[in-house]
């Protein structure tokens, strides 16, 4: 077994695993899970399959100090430690061999206080359920575009979503937050509390504790327009809809996808197993200002037109991402810098990797700028604040045996679009050494690494894109 140092100790047989687990055992109950409990499969499954990982236990946590006794436990036992809210991300971070898993779903509050724009969410709380609370109160704040990715995981990897080029990233609107340090003591990370924790917390994702509560900026936001297009595609329709991201106004936020179309009775049955250009589209302005944005989009001819006007939070409804245990590979990196525009050969390119993809496929496009450029690179761990876009690359993979297959084409189609090293901490397949240098200018990554030796000398944060001390 790895124990936090990157030593190697000895596998704990279940008579000592028992023992060590007694402690916490006392603390939670029947919330302490172990297998063949029933609720232990639910409890350890990820929305990202791959081949399989088995804790030895799921600790499901309702408090800072139900926490607190938990890291005891991995600390004092060096069991292998992985904290899980939403559960959506693509290296599994959630998941550990043979050790103890922190679930925070459990920890779900959210508190809007809506005259001081300010929404508290504990650290389960999932997007959708927070976007629906801010929403009675017409305020929002950011996320991405599916409701049940966990708002703690989100920000503090970064937040790309539907507001992003309006107000910034997620994690730009994050204003403080409790968190529990690996030595099991609790503190408050904001501009004037640990302000060196804080910078740390905004990008530099879940290694320096368990945040359990997260203090977000709303803004007003009510009725927006928004929903799905899709086209068949063709190049000069995919530069189109691009720019209408990346050189619109900011309202307009969303991603664009170009993909296989599934056998979705909203699709037409032409174009099912086919390429399609499908955008989700979310205009946070007037509906007359939003109509004027879309006319050139509706002139192409979509073959699918959702658009509509209605509440925000709508947007988050239904959206509950992959099936759990889906599989597959994917690579997110970035194009574009300064006056970079997409044009029609680059997008030809893109249609014909989907096309001859062999299998189901897809290439995400998320248009950056607007207030995720107006921040200072260095004020927050996330750093990537220049490109134009970024790009997800992505191949489903019906078996494990399929997976070499899959990866293979990711890779070569990432370098045929030009797709950057440079990582964003959310989207990465991979947890390496490699990937960490990826995600964080060397700067940046020095400094993060000093904030880790503060705060987490003995790296019991390990299980997720791990910055050593």
């Amino acid at each position: 077994m790895a124990t936090h140092d990157g030593t190697t100790s000895t596998q704990l047989s279940p008579q000592a695993l028992g023992a060590a687990l007694a402690p916490l055992a006392d603390v939670l109950g029947d919330r302490l899970l172990t297998p063949p409990a029933p609720a232990f499969a639910e409890t350890a499954a990820l929305f990202v399959g791959g081949p399989p990982r088995t804790p030895a236990a799921v600790a499901r946590v309702r408090t800072a100090d139900e926490v607190a006794a938990a890291l005891a436990v991995a600390r004092d036992t060096g069991l292998p430690l992985a904290v899980r809210s939403g559960g959506h991300h693509q290296a599994r971070h959630g998941l550990v061999d043979g050790g103890l898993v922190l679930d925070l779903r459990l920890m779900d509050g959210v508190d809007i206080d809506a005259a001081a724009r300010v929404g508290h969410a504990q650290g389960g709380v999932l997007a959708g359920a927070y976007t629906a609370a801010a929403g009675a109160h017409g305020l929002a704040t950011g996320f991405g575009d599916t409701g049940s990715v966990g708002v703690g995981g989100i920000t503090l990897g970064g937040g790309i979503g539907y507001l992003s080029r309006r107000d910034g990233l997620t994690t730009d609107n994050l204003l403080g937050a409790e968190v529990v340090l690996a030595d099991g003591s609790v503190v408050q990370a904001n501009a004037h509390e640990n302000p060196d924790l804080f910078w740390a917390l905004r990008g530099g994702g879940g290694n320096f504790g368990v945040v359990t509560r997260l203090d977000l900026r709303l803004r007003e936001l009510g009725t927006v327009t928004g929903g799905m297009m899709m086209w068949a595609p063709a190049p000069e329709v995919l530069t189109t809809v691009l720019r209408a991201f990346t050189e619109g106004p900011e309202e307009l936020g969303g991603m664009v996808n170009l993909m296989v179309a599934p056998p979705a009775p909203m699709v037409p049955a032409e174009l099912h197993g086919k390429p399609v250009v499908m955008a989700l589209l979310c205009h946070s302005g007037t509906a007359a200002a939003a109509d004027a944005v879309l006319a050139p989009l509706r002139a192409l001819g979509p073959v699918l037109d959702g658009v509509q006007e209605l509440p925000y939070p709508a947007m988050f409804e239904g959206a509950g991402g992959p099936p759990p245990g889906g599989m597959g590979d994917a690579r997110t990196g970035f194009v574009g810098q300064g006056a970079w525009s997409p044009d029609e050969a680059w997008a030809a390119d893109v249609i014909d990797a989907v096309a001859g993809a062999g299998g189901p496929a897809a290439v995400n496009l998320r248009a950056m700028g607007g207030a995720i450029g107006r921040v200072d690179p260095a004020a927050t761990a996330f750093a990537h604040r220049d490109p134009v876009l970024m790009v997800t690359v992505g191949r489903f993979a019906p078996t494990v045996e399929e997976l070499p297959t899959a990866s293979a084409w990711v890779t070569s189609t990432a370098s045929a679009l030009g797709v950057s090293d440079r990582g964003y901490v959310n989207f990465m397949g991979t947890a390496t050494e490699q990937d960490v240098r990826n995600a964080y200018p060397e700067g940046t990554l020095a400094r993060l690494r000093e904030v880790k030796r503060a705060y987490d000398p003995q790296n019991l944060f390990s299980s997720n894109h791990n910055v050593t001390p």
